[in-house]
């Protein structure tokens, strides 16, 4: 590392954290401009070029480039600006205030992910003040839209101006935080995500007075199959990311843990032996959902009036697909649990990503892992969700979430995205400063 004042920058993240985070970019209806104007203002000051694409009125993108020597190609550090709603009276601290209390940065943002664009904003203004020999551009894009879908963001973006994008690799949202297990350490790389495909049951039935009821009421037959897809696990598929994931897991365990977890790659016992994992319940589910397809109910909609019997009804479903699955082999899973009398069709569909960890951006992030943390374990990862990695696959970029965050011992980072009293603390703030820092300084000038 350079000799670099980290007291300062990690003052001057949080400053441009909490600046990012007063800006209220709740999506519906995004209104990212403001922020990405704040970002081109601190850029310009620093004598870069910044420039803000809007998609539409107010959804703005802000792109910037750091230009090396070229003799790689350009590395992307990505984030979006917009956030989820936040229903204000169920947060300790108000949710656009960037409160500094307890430890933390609370507000919405905080982790998903005004953090990261934070941080890879002062990366940039670091390796440009100490004229760092780079022999890789680096562009900086801060995104609208993402929590819905990119349509307004990168989306367009790869699209509209793929010339002012165009990588080899990106740095994303999705991987980098912690996991403990009996004594061992472990940071995660996203190297794969799960597919979307959402789903809309319908069930049919007898319309009628809701003073008679009977057997063929809609509502009643829906509920049933609601019940049943929300408690029946559908069937386990292993991924090579999650082969990986486990094998690495069971690296520096004792003989028995270690056992426990390859345990977890036999689908006749994964559900068990999970269950007996010491690990938190946000792991838990999350190796759940990488050893499985998922279906999750979360809208119900039937009837028009209270006392009349519909003659359908239906659900939506949040359906995620792992790689090397497809639309068809997830509909017949879920047309299993719910049953013949169901109707069952996709209603959006995205496809599934997974790259492999045998990259020269992956090593760089191990090697700089093993330097600021020697017991640690790096481990390439699924995540359940979806972030903007899916506009850039298109582009032959290989993505890779990496947001470096410690388990700090409170809630788990990962259980804070979308949540009630979203932050982040102090600590992780300044960890991940460093850690991505020099990742991007070790693979840009290597």
């Amino acid at each position: 590392m350079l000799n670099i004042d980290w007291d300062q920058a990690f003052e001057e993240t949080v400053a441009h954290l909490r600046a990012l985070v007063q800006i209220n970019t709740t999506n519906p209806p995004g209104r990212e401009r403001p922020a990405a104007e704040y970002l081109a203002g601190v850029l310009q000051r620093e004598g870069l070029e910044p420039v803000v694409l809007e998609s539409a009125p107010e959804r703005a993108n802000l792109v910037v480039r750091l230009r090396g020597t070229s003799e790689a190609p350009p590395l992307m550090l990505l984030s979006h600006l917009d956030v989820v709603p936040a229903e204000a009276d169920k947060w300790r601290y108000a949710p656009f205030s960037a409160e500094v209390a307890e430890g933390y940065i609370w507000g919405r943002g905080t982790v998903d992910t005004k953090n990261l664009t934070a941080t890879e904003l002062m990366i940039l203004l670091l390796l440009h003040r100490h004229q760092v020999p780079l022999k890789r551009d680096i562009i900086m894009v801060a995104c609208a839209d993402e929590e819905e879908h990119g349509g307004k963001g990168l989306a367009w973006l790869s699209v509209n101006h793929p010339e002012l994008i165009r990588a080899q690799y990106a740095i994303n949202e999705g991987g980098g935080q912690s996991l403990d297990l009996r004594g061992q350490t472990y940071f995660t790389c996203q190297t794969a995500e799960k597919g979307v495909c959402w789903l809309r049951l319908r069930a049919h039935g007898e319309a009628g007075h809701g003073a008679l009821p009977h057997e063929e009421n809609a509502v009643v037959g829906l509920a049933e199959a609601v019940v049943k897809l929300g408690r029946t696990p559908l069937p386990v598929h292993l991924t090579s990311t999650t082969q990986r994931f486990i094998e690495g897991l069971a690296r520096g365990q004792g003989k028995e843990t270690a056992a426990l977890v390859r345990g977890l790659l036999d689908p006749a016992a994964s559900s068990f032996l999970l269950r007996q994992l010491p690990i938190t319940q946000a792991w838990a589910r999350m190796l759940h959902g990488m050893l499985h397809n998922t279906a999750t109910p979360t809208i119900l909609q039937a009837g028009s009036k209270v006392n009349v019997i519909p003659s359908t009804a239906e659900a939506l479903v949040d359906g995620r697909v792992l790689p090397g699955q497809h639309p068809e082999q997830f509909l017949r899973e879920v047309s299993n649990v719910v049953g013949p009398t169901i109707d069952v069709q996709v209603e959006d569909y995205a496809p599934p990503l997974e790259a492999g960890p045998d990259t020269d951006l992956y090593r760089a992030i191990e090697a700089t892992l093993c330097d600021l943390e020697p017991n640690a374990i790096l481990l390439p990862m699924m995540i359940c969700g979806a972030t903007d990695a899916k506009h850039l696959a298109p582009l032959g970029i290989i993505t890779y979430g990496f947001c470096p965050m410690r388990d700090d011992g409170s809630i788990s980072p990962m259980l804070l995205a979308h949540a009630h009293n979203e932050r982040i603390s102090l600590g992780n703030v300044r960890f991940g400063l460093q850690t991505l820092y020099e990742v991007v300084a070790r693979f840009c000038t290597r």
